[in-house]
């Protein structure tokens, strides 16, 4: 199973991720998270850094943990969600946010890993989210140029992969993960098991392996739960 793009530690896979680097990280809430790759970023101290990613997980887990240790300069996303300390730094003026549509987050950044520098889009027209953007109407409706996202670096989780790098996700927690798998320069995947080229069916494959730079395999991943709700018998 030996290849070029398998590391064998966390700490490896990230080691040349400097401070101002650009990374999309994959996962929706606490679902399908590459959480070890962000306890490794955690851990390296890493500053300055600017996180594409749905949202910014909790207050104590997920990209929540860069947050409190305010290695996190800029936040691009499409939801606030249930993080106090994602709130309270934007307020205080600590944090930078650019909030996203969530359609269009995911388009910007499919359109980055697909070579599309923009694309137009109705969403956000006569909004906020439109200042500052070139208008232009097609067939009499207005829409906007949003431009594309391209990451430094892109972490992504997925469920199995094989030697070569080629992903497969568990049902909703592929999310965001093969759009940023698509769009960062360099992609680290963490996976919970690594199999032989040959032994995952071509057709179950969501991210092809030319798109992974890095693989490594995972253990004991919690894969908490944002807010249990439960009903009374």
């Amino acid at each position: 199973m030996k290849n070029g793009k398998i590391i064998d530690s966390f700490e490896k896979a990230i080691e040349d991720i400097h401070d101002g680097a650009t990374i999309i990280v994959g996962g929706f809430g606490l679902c399908g998270i590459p959480e070890k790759a962000i306890l490794a970023l955690r851990d390296k101290g890493v500053k300055d850094l600017t996180i594409v990613s749905n949202n910014c997980g909790v207050d104590d887990w997920g990209l929540g943990l860069l947050l409190a240790n305010k290695q996190i300069k800029k936040m691009v996303s499409s939801y606030v969600g249930e993080n106090k300390i994602f709130e309270r730094q934007f307020l205080s003026g600590e944090l930078e946010v650019e909030l996203v549509p969530q359609g269009t987050l995911a388009e910007r950044i499919r359109a980055g890993g697909a070579g599309i520098p923009g694309f137009y889009t109705a969403t956000g027209v006569g909004t906020p989210i439109a200042e500052g953007k070139e208008h232009k109407d097609f067939d009499g409706k207005t829409y906007i140029l949003e431009k594309a996202i391209v990451g430094d670096f892109s972490l992504v989780k997925a469920w199995r992969a094989d030697s070569l790098g080629n992903l497969v996700y568990h049902k909703t927690a592929r999310n965001f993960n093969p759009l940023a798998a698509m769009a960062g320069k360099i992609t680290i995947a963490e996976v919970e098991e690594i199999v032989e080229a040959g032994e995952l069916n071509p057709d179950h494959i969501h991210t092809p392996s030319v798109y992974v730079q890095r693989l490594l395999a995972g253990e004991g991943y919690e894969k908490r739960i944002e807010r249990r709700t439960v009903i009374q018998a």
